[in-house]
């Protein structure tokens, strides 16, 4: 059909697609919420173990009685909180949802993914309750203990069979670059996850390659795992909201093949200086440099996207949130490619710096992006509206406002931290000294952080608890109350 034939949809139509889409919404909601309930909670646990570490650099003494608090203990479980409680399991009920609406097929065997997110907690719990114990292991994003270890790969299992039958049983023969995405990442996680815990804990390889290994996992769980998923959402989401389509259909499957082809090859560039070949730190810094490629397809076509429509950002949570998240995509990829380039990994490696990276990317992107994807999937869940748009707005802003602060506080402390110690005329205990300032403004930023995660769990619970019938009219970022038809329930 021509394009100046399609005809609007009509009344029968449009209340078909209504009904097919809380059919869907229907059979998604026990399990998407189990697993979005289950990621807030490691969210908080995650933040105190955070702000405790972030404490302890800057005031050793802080929790020094209690060997479970120490530094050592305290950071890495910190860090597995966010990356396999938060993270996975926030990503997972985005996943699912998504997949379920993009193959216009209602989830069918949702107890298995009941079964998936209770692994999920079992693995999380297991893990951390061993690293404050003191028996996390020494490999980075892999600190928990081979006794996790299985629990956490067969819960991935029952999400990547979910995915396969919706796919099977998809309405339209059409494929989503979203679905491209979703389908990628389900399916890359295990597979990163398996061969990290074959080759390093259940049949440990030689001690000289597990460095390698141990950095082409934790590059790519954040590249092949996070970044598909976030992707996915901001292609969904982002057209849904300003009832418009992608810019580029073809754009956008350069930036998923080429993120496909050349992210796999960047996690070498962590060993620039060490002791390995020169054509594997050489190809990895290459194939990081590369990755300019689909950053910027992706950037140009989610720009291009929203132009003529920005003013959407006063009033739309989740456009708000999405929109900070892909530009924050787009940011911690550029800084990526240069920091690789080892005249800049020289003043930057084992700095602040890198601290500052790590959180533009699981942060600013991918968490912002999973708050955002919920204010969206949470109401058509629950048929229920968010309760208090000022609500919304501290979170936003304290959010948004403290992982910059957080950033550019490291990132400028980093240089500073990386050139001093490449002089050495200056004492490394004067170098440890100059970096207290930055370091008291990351806790301050991670406090800021906080309070913005406290406001949206207490959302979350309040939309929750409160009884149906309770809601007064739609939220908005811009007011309390505003007309019907342009709450957060932007479009169905």
């Amino acid at each position: 059909m021509a394009a100046n034939e399609i005809r609007a949809p009509n009344g029968e139509e449009i209340a078909r697609s209504r009904a097919e889409r809380v059919e869907i919404d229907a059979s998604a909601r026990g399990p998407v919420l189990h697993l979005f309930l289950s990621a807030l909670v490691w969210l908080m646990l995650g933040s105190a173990l955070a702000l405790a570490a972030s404490v302890k650099l800057h005031d050793p003494e802080f929790l020094a009685e209690n060997a479970w608090l120490t530094f050592g203990r305290v950071r890495p479980a910190h860090m597995n909180s966010m990356i396999y409680g938060w993270a996975t399991m926030g990503s997972s009920g985005v996943a699912v949802w998504l997949m379920a609406r993009l193959c216009r097929s209602p989830l069918r065997n949702g107890w298995s993914l009941h079964l998936s997110a209770a692994l999920f907690n079992v693995a999380n719990l297991v893990g951390i309750s061993e690293i404050l114990r003191g028996r996390g292991t020494s490999f980075e994003w892999l600190e928990y203990p081979i006794e996790a270890g299985p629990f956490l790969a067969a819960a991935s299992l029952p999400l990547a069979w979910a995915f396969i039958d919706m796919v099977r049983r998809r309405e339209s023969g059409h494929i989503y670059v979203s679905q491209w995405y979703l389908m990628a990442a389900v399916f890359w996680f295990p597979w990163l996850y398996l061969t990290a815990q074959v080759l390093l804990l259940w049949f440990p390889i030689a001690a000289p390659a597990m460095a390698p290994v141990n950095w082409w996992y934790a590059h790519n769980i954040l590249g092949l795992w996070f970044t598909p998923v976030g992707l996915a959402a901001a292609y969904y989401f982002i057209p849904k909201i300003i009832g418009q389509p992608i810019h580029s259909y073809y754009l956008s499957l350069i930036g998923f093949w080429s993120l496909a082809f050349f992210y796999a090859w960047n996690g070498m560039h962590h060993l620039i200086g060490g002791p390995y070949p020169g054509w594997l730190v050489g190809m990895s810094v290459a194939a990081s440099v590369m990755m300019l490629v689909p950053v910027i397809t992706v950037g140009v076509n989610h720009h291009l996207t929203m132009v003529g429509y920005f003013s959407r950002l006063r009033t739309s949570p989740t456009l708000r949130f999405v929109v900070f998240a892909a530009m924050s995509y787009t940011a911690v990829s550029i800084q990526g490619s240069f920091t690789a380039v080892p005249a800049v990994n020289h003043i930057t490696h084992f700095t602040h710096y890198t601290i500052a990276h790590a959180h533009l990317g699981m942060y600013a992107f991918v968490t912002m992006m999973l708050f955002g994807s919920m204010y969206y999937i949470v109401p058509r869940l629950t048929n229920r509206e968010w309760p208090s748009a000022r609500l919304i707005r501290w979170h936003f802003w304290l959010t948004a406002v403290g992982v910059l602060v957080y950033w550019g506080a490291l990132t400028v402390g980093g240089v500073e931290q990386g050139m001093e110690l490449a002089n050495p005329n200056i004492p490394f205990l004067d170098i440890v000294r100059s970096t207290l300032p930055w370091l008291r403004l990351r806790s301050f930023a991670g406090v800021s952080m906080t309070l913005g995660q406290i406001a949206f769990f207490t959302s979350m619970l309040w939309l929750l608890v409160r009884r149906p019938g309770q809601e007064t009219g739609p939220t908005l970022l811009g007011s309390e109350r505003s007309s019907p038809g342009s709450s957060v329930f932007e479009t169905s």
